[in-house]
């Protein structure tokens, strides 16, 4: 249901589709980590930050900092802590590298079984140094399928029995791999792709092919598979832990509209906070909503826009557009005009 002045479901399909079109169209599509090592950078500490502490992990942002920049342990967290983010940010980096710039093993499909082991066996690696899951065997290790009955979550989904893990996640690649193929071909979709996405998603989390750090490896799978597609990597915030919860459960019993939706949102909102405004350069025209920041809400530089104070273009899709450059040189006036005001009202205190 749509909240007041909250957009629909709808809107915000409609709204990422544009942003898409624009970064492919107009931005020559997602730049590489060498190409843009600042871009990928900042999405890794946000999303090794928000994506463990979905799990409870209580370091802050920047202890995540200084943990994968400097390999500096800020604060006074178990090693347990640490260690799942450092092993998320290992497997977040090697994830994005392989997306992007793949290397010579990898056979040209959108995923593979041995990736999807990979990634799990990178991301838990440093955590069982330090604290192995209590119930797992020697063959329940990173990387390895469980051999334990998952009892069913409270949110209601009841993972399989573990014998049936390994042929059901290898249809679980083949189905990821049949949607890439769809999506590359520009072939319709049985549902809007925000949809399509949440329906993988919820399938790999309810598959739990692994005894621990499902959660973290379903979220890295499935932003490998959006690299790919050359789409944006999503975060989930920490802040949105119920609505996720609940969204996966309503995936599970076959409704994907929530987690599309909430997938929808974390993409778009990725390409404007961090992929857009880097690789648009200062004078090149870009969505409003890609130059917002911590002085000019949207709102803010709508309104600029509207009365001619910031120079903008509205364009035949109804977006406002303008430049950094212009943007900066609004704040300038701005600036002045504070100062001119400050210093007017100077002046008259001196006659009172």
């Amino acid at each position: 249901m749509t909240g007041r002045g909250r957009p629909s479901r709808a809107t915000v399909y409609g709204r990422l589709d544009r942003a898409l079109a624009e970064l492919n169209q107009r931005l020559g599509g997602l730049p590489s980590p060498h190409e843009a090592r600042e871009i990928w950078d900042d999405i890794w500490h946000q999303e090794a930050h928000h994506s463990t502490a979905l799990e409870g992990n209580t370091l802050v942002l920047r202890e995540v900092r200084a943990l994968l920049d400097q390999g500096r342990a800020v604060g006074a967290k178990s090693l347990r802590e640490y260690n799942e983010v450092q092993g998320y940010g290992d497997a977040a980096q090697w994830v994005y590298g392989q997306a992007l710039e793949p290397d010579v093993w990898h056979d040209g499909n959108l995923i593979t079984l041995n990736e999807v082991r990979r990634i799990h066996h990178a991301a838990m690696t440093p955590v069982w140094d330090v604290a192995p899951h209590p119930d797992a065997t020697e063959r329940e290790g990173p990387g390895n399928f469980r051999e334990h009955d998952i009892e069913p979550f409270a949110e209601g989904m009841t993972p399989p029995d573990w014998p049936l893990v390994p042929s059901l996640l290898g249809q679980w690649v083949a189905d990821a791999c049949a949607l890439g193929k769809q999506i590359e071909s520009g072939a319709a979709l049985s549902r809007p792709l925000p949809e399509e996405l949440a329906r993988i998603h919820a399938e790999f989390e309810r598959i739990h092919p692994f005894i621990d750090g499902n959660g973290r490896t379903g979220r890295l799978v499935l932003n490998l598979v959006l690299v790919r597609l050359g789409y944006p990597p999503i975060i989930i915030m920490k802040r949105q832990r119920a609505a996720y919860l609940t969204a996966l459960r309503r995936a599970d019993a076959g409704d994907c509209g929530s987690l599309g939706e909430l997938i929808a949102r974390a993409m778009e909102e990725n390409l404007n906070r961090f992929i857009v405004p880097n690789v648009a350069g200062p004078a090149r025209l870009v969505p409003l909503a890609a130059l917002v920041d911590e002085e000019f809400s949207l709102a803010a530089l709508r309104q600029a826009a509207q009365r001619g104070r910031l120079n903008a273009v509205h364009g035949p899709d109804g977006v406002w557009r303008s430049t950094r450059k212009s943007v900066e040189a609004y704040r300038a006036t701005k600036q002045r005009r504070r100062a001119e005001t400050a210093e007017a009202e100077r002046e008259v205190d001196k006659f009172n």
